[in-house]
């Protein structure tokens, strides 16, 4: 059974306070709609360019932003479905957390998939190794050196089964969800189930967890940013040694630097939050300019996908025809949205 060893020095205490106090201010803050979907493509974008950059993505923020937006560029395909594979995979764990479903080793392999769809082969990609996996770095003049081999791949099964049972069973405990976060995120590069992905994986899924249990921060937050500042020492904190026998198996270095990471990104998400947010506004605007949960839901995948009708409302919010038509019409008075089209083939787009 899978007991991660760490110790909750002083120092993580304080971050994990910080970052508390942060999410109330955040949680507390009054956006305009327009101010928080802007806040989220940005974060959207920092995600997906950083934890693709990480790997060795070429593709620039512009260029991320660009493919956010359906819009075509000009590079290497496979640098292209990385970015599209990874906004798959964010999508896809909202999926889960809107219906609360548990993470089983399915949603890993989905995960899995959905980041290296096209960049491996079918009987790969969404698929535990089958072979031993060595962790490369690259140096100048094209020498390679190994350091990190991971599991033997027959123990890989085994080991993932007792590291989701440690994830669902840390939901019963008083556990940080950023340490959660934090431990499967080093966990899945160290047992690295897969051929390729291992890092995109473990951040999607270290986010899957902080949002499953309220630590989503309205979803304005890049963590990964933080670890494409400097790569390096990215690196450097995940480093369990050199091999699965001999790993270093404390968690306390890693966290220490994880809480950090998580703590400076929020610390950014609050200052920007702050700074936009109205102090105070007049009763009757604030009637008609701030919006209820779903209304903003509604902007923010309309925003993804440029147009949807009442259908695709009913869908996503999972509620009745009526619901849907209500929600949209109040959006559109806002003239947030205008309707094209007429009769049972309109479609919303954004003003």
């Amino acid at each position: 059974m899978f007991q991660p060893d760490y110790k909750i020095t002083d120092k993580i205490v304080k971050m994990l306070t910080d970052i508390a106090e942060a999410r109330s201010v955040i949680e507390r803050a009054r956006l305009l709609p327009k101010q928080e979907l802007k806040l989220r493509r940005q974060a959207l974008v920092r995600m997906s360019h950083s934890s693709t950059a990480i790997e060795g993505n070429v593709l620039n923020a512009k260029e991320v932003e660009a493919i956010i937006a359906n819009k075509k560029i000009d590079a290497p395909d496979r640098d292209i479905y990385e970015v599209k594979n990874y906004l798959n995979a964010l999508r896809y764990i909202e999926q889960i957390v809107k219906t609360k479903k548990p993470i089983t080793e399915k949603v890993v392999l989905k995960i899995h998939y959905f980041v290296t769809d096209k960049t491996m082969s079918p009987t790969s990609s969404g698929h535990f190794r089958k072979g031993l996996v060595h962790v490369v770095r690259k140096h100048f003049g094209g020498r390679t050196e190994i350091i990190y081999t991971g599991p033997d791949a027959k123990l890989v099964p085994g080991l993932m089964t007792n590291l989701l049972t440690w994830i669902n069973g840390s939901e019963k405990e008083t556990i940080s969800p950023v340490i959660v976060a934090g431990i499967v995120h080093q966990q899945i590069a160290a047992i690295h189930p897969f051929g390729d992905g291992n890092g995109r994986t473990a951040r999607a899924l270290a986010t899957l967890i902080l949002y499953q249990r309220g630590y989503d921060f309205r979803r304005l937050f890049a963590l990964e940013d933080y670890y494409n500042t400097d790569r390096p020492a990215y690196y450097a904190a995940i480093n369990i040694g050199k091999n699965w026998d001999v790993r270093r198996t404390d968690f306390t270095s890693w966290l220490q630097y994880f809480v950090k990471g998580f703590k400076e990104e929020i610390a950014q998400v609050k200052h920007s939050v702050v700074s936009l947010s109205v102090k105070k506004i007049d009763a009757d605007i604030d009637s008609q300019v701030y919006l209820d949960k779903e209304q903003v839901t509604i902007l923010d995948f309309l925003d993804t996908v440029q147009k949807i009708a009442v259908s695709d409302v009913m869908d996503i919010l999972r509620c009745p025809k009526r619901t849907a038509q209500l929600h949209l019409q109040k959006l559109k008075k806002l003239k947030m949205i205008k309707q094209v089209g007429k009769g049972p083939a309109s479609k919303y787009v954004l003003v």
